[in-house]
């Protein structure tokens, strides 16, 4: 505590310095400085895809604590998960019902994907968004990025420029369920008319809606540069380091009714294994992951520039989690006798395991761009190199009376990831307001993994945790073609098709079955897309159909050790309607709304589910199949819908947000009561800026989230199960029964927030 007010204040005492250098009362106005981003990879007003931009003051007016992906909710076709049910901590996003682990993440064109997980942990780069210029979300294949392929959809995001002159800014903010969040930041503005820096510190802290769900979450961004008249450089270093409790899994229906906020991590259960009588209070999950970049562009002339980017992040952690009634040989523990009981050999205990991993992520990205009068190109690519090192520990044992060694390792595995594309784009006027778009990237993936995973292997004999030994290699040809007709200065339409691949995670390969592996994904996107656009009135109508080969889904099926896998499935496909409408009704008053109508099939699907009435568990892992037939995809809801009411007059802001979405399957087999409700959830924004003495200005405000107290959940998973009348497998067809799983959101909940500006 006493460091983190120490940095507070030292960062309150360059606001002084800074601020007092001040000559103009417009010291916040930027100037066109010559910004270092690698934006090839960023869809333009004539790309041919489905793409939405959010600039700084979007971002700014909601961002008071909530991670990115609530910043985002309001965008077309996004539905947004918080683990802990109040957006701080572990969240998700979803693009067109698509995974995270399917959406591409870059910052100023840098993969920010897991290289193994292909997902990005929001929580790990906390209050990032006050660091942003902007993002942009592109909807399908999207552009050829860097990074993990995009198989629903793309995350740009572009930090801060630097201001021309000194600047600096405090902000906080305090709510329900003791949320809080301080952020400082200052900046130098122009030194010698080359040289700037500025930086920023946050913090946000917060219990969580659920029990113990609770988030600390430390960040940082820092960056300089030099900016010449053709070559400029910047160096950019942000990181982050969170601590939260559990909340990983979810409750069940009657809980959901009886008590919303339970949260089953940590519990420990008594001997009979049957009553919970306390938690464990280090179920934590503690990591830090540090960026550094530097990068530079040099303009050869108004035709040719070159942009470079060279990048390195560390990531760090570990988390510890209570382990009720565990198998000691699966830890590589000896059987025990308790002194009570000498002639009982104690095969099973309580115990707390610890799992570790520590990653490196390190290359370089590039783009070379011309832009003449008719055409627009881009020659670039990236190569980059992941390790990591997995590894666990056993650090107690309830009442074990044999020899444990300080942090006990049961497991042990490393991953090596190199990742290389080029991809060359181009954009040519056919004709006045015709263009033509081509994009071609060719990528090569080699993945390894060798070791001891954390699962034990009963298959081996005498048994083992299960061996790891992969080396994969992957090439793809991502082909991309367009047209885009400017009809008028009020009407634009475009067409696409696009190509995208995709190599397997790595669970889909440590959960895999041990003698197949998991194939590639493709994609096949086609977009059409319409655009009408005035000073009052705006609307916009896009079309898409998103065909799959071999894509990796959980179809309930078990490995040879009991673990759910995923698995190719030959044919599915998205297919659906974006449509919005934005309209300024008066010079403060404006409405924006948009939709997504959709379907989302797997089609012949099988689905494989267990027998939890076997009598024993090798017999409940030989599974029925079920033959679906054609069948929604899970997590892919047929619509979704937004509005926003936003209001600005004289100082003051306002804002009603609102979202309905329908009801989502949470697996492959359409079953009701397996499945989330439809709901439609409201969140008021109110805020005033007003000037005062030696500031640039104050903003006080109030957030009212789920204004109306809506009871719904966002996420959730099936435990889908196999019943037998009388236990009969022969003569009986299996009765399918779902137990499934829910994360619960919070109902009303206030954010108060305070800004004041030097």
């Amino acid at each position: 505590m006493k460091k983190n007010v120490t940095v507070v204040a030292a960062l309150l005492a360059a606001n002084v310095v800074v601020c007092a250098q001040k000559t103009a009362p417009d010291s916040l106005r930027v100037i066109n400085l010559q910004e270092v981003q690698v934006m090839s990879t960023r869809a333009t007003a004539k790309t041919p895809v489905a793409f939405t931009n959010v600039q700084k003051e979007q971002l700014s007016k909601q961002n008071f604590g909530k991670d990115i992906p609530f910043l985002l909710s309001l965008t077309p076709s996004v539905i947004t998960t918080s683990d802990a049910g109040a957006g701080i901590g572990y969240t998700g996003i979803r693009v067109r019902g698509t995974d995270p682990s399917r959406i591409n993440v870059t910052t100023n064109g840098i993969p920010m994907n897991d290289a193994e997980s292909h997902s990005i942990y929001w929580v790990n780069t906390p209050d990032f968004a006050s660091s942003l210029e902007d993002l942009q979300i592109q909807r399908g294949a999207g552009t050829s990025t860097n990074g993990s392929g995009a198989f629903g959809g793309s995350i740009n995001m572009r930090t801060q420029g630097i201001p021309s002159r000194a600047y600096s800014e405090v902000s906080g903010s305090y709510g329900s369920f003791n949320t809080h969040k301080e952020t400082v930041k200052v900046g130098t503005g122009l030194i010698n008319k080359y040289w700037a820096f500025d930086a920023r510190l946050s913090n946000i802290q917060s219990d969580g809606y659920r029990d113990r769900a609770s988030s600390d979450l430390k960040s940082y961004f820092v960056q300089g540069g030099f900016f010449g008249e053709k070559a400029t450089v910047k160096f950019i270093s942000f990181g982050g380091k969170e601590k939260t409790y559990h909340a990983w899994d979810g409750i069940s229906k009657k809980q959901l009714e009886t008590d919303r906020t339970y949260n089953p991590n940590g519990e420990i259960e008594d001997n009979t294994g049957k009553n919970v009588v306390g938690f464990y209070d280090d179920q934590m999950d503690n990591y830090r992951q540090t960026h550094y970049q530097l990068l530079a562009d040099y303009l050869f002339s108004n035709t040719w520039s070159l942009n470079v980017g060279l990048h390195y992040t560390n990531g760090f952690g570990f988390y510890q989690e209570y382990k009720n009634g565990r198998t000691l040989k699966e830890y590589g523990l000896q059987p025990y006798y308790l002194p009570e009981k000498p002639g009982v050999e104690q095969e099973k205990a309580n115990l707390v395991r610890k799992k570790n991993v520590g990653s490196d992520f390190y290359g370089g990205v590039f783009s070379l761009n011309y832009k003449g009068e008719k055409l627009s190109a881009t020659l670039g690519g990236g190569a980059n190199r992941y390790t990591s090192d997995h590894y666990g520990n056993v650090i107690w044992v309830k009442n074990y009376t044999a020899e444990l060694t300080p942090d006990h390792e049961y497991y042990r595995n490393e991953g090596a990831k190199t990742d290389g594309n080029v991809y060359l784009k181009a954009d040519y006027e056919l004709a006045k307001g015709l263009n033509a778009y081509a994009d071609m990237q060719f990528r090569h993936i080699r993945y390894t993994i060798s070791g001891r995973n954390d699962n034990w292997d009963w298959t081996a004999e005498p048994g083992e945790m299960q061996r790891l030994n992969l080396n994969e290699h992957f090439n793809f040809f991502n082909p991309k073609a367009g047209l885009f007709w400017q009809m008028n200065k009020n009407q634009t339409v475009y067409a696409s098709f696009s190509v995208a691949q995709k190599e397997p995670t790595r669970n889909n390969y440590t959960d895999g079955l041990f003698n197949q592996h998991p194939k590639a994904e493709k994609m096949f996107d086609y977009e059409l897309g319409y655009t009408f656009r005035n000073e009052r009135f705006t609307a916009g109508l896009n079309l898409y159909y998103m065909a799959y080969k071999d894509q990796l889904v959980l179809n309930g099926k078990l490995n040879e050790i009991g673990e759910l896998m995923a698995e190719n499935v030959e044919d599915s496909y998205r297919m659906g309607i974006e449509a919005s409408i934005g309209a300024k009704l008066t010079k403060w008053l404006r409405w924006d709304i948009n939709g997504t109508l959709s379907k989302n099939q797997i089609k012949n699907y099988v689905g494989y589910v267990s027998d939890y009435n076997a009598n024993n568990w090798k017999e409940m892992y030989t599974q029925t199949a079920i033959n679906k037939g054609n069948t929604t995809i899970a997590f892919s809801p047929s619509f979704i819908g937004n509005s926003l009411i936003s209001l600005s007059y004289h100082g003051f802001d306002a804002s009603l947000q609102s979202q309905y979405v329908s009801r989502q399957y949470l697996d492959n087999f359409e079953m009701k009561e397996n499945s989330l409700d439809a709901y439609f959830v409201h969140h008021l924004n109110i805020a005033y800026t007003f000037k005062a003495p030696y500031t640039q200005g104050i903003t006080a405000g109030l957030s009212i989230y789920n204004l109306l107290n809506t009871t719904y959940e966002t996420n959730g998973y099936s435990q889908t199960a196999a019943l037998y009348k009388d236990g009969d497998k022969k003569s009986n067809k299996p009765v399918l029964s779902s137990d499934p799983r829910f994360y619960p959101m919070a109902g009303t909940n206030v954010l108060a927030h305070l800004t004041v500006r030097f």
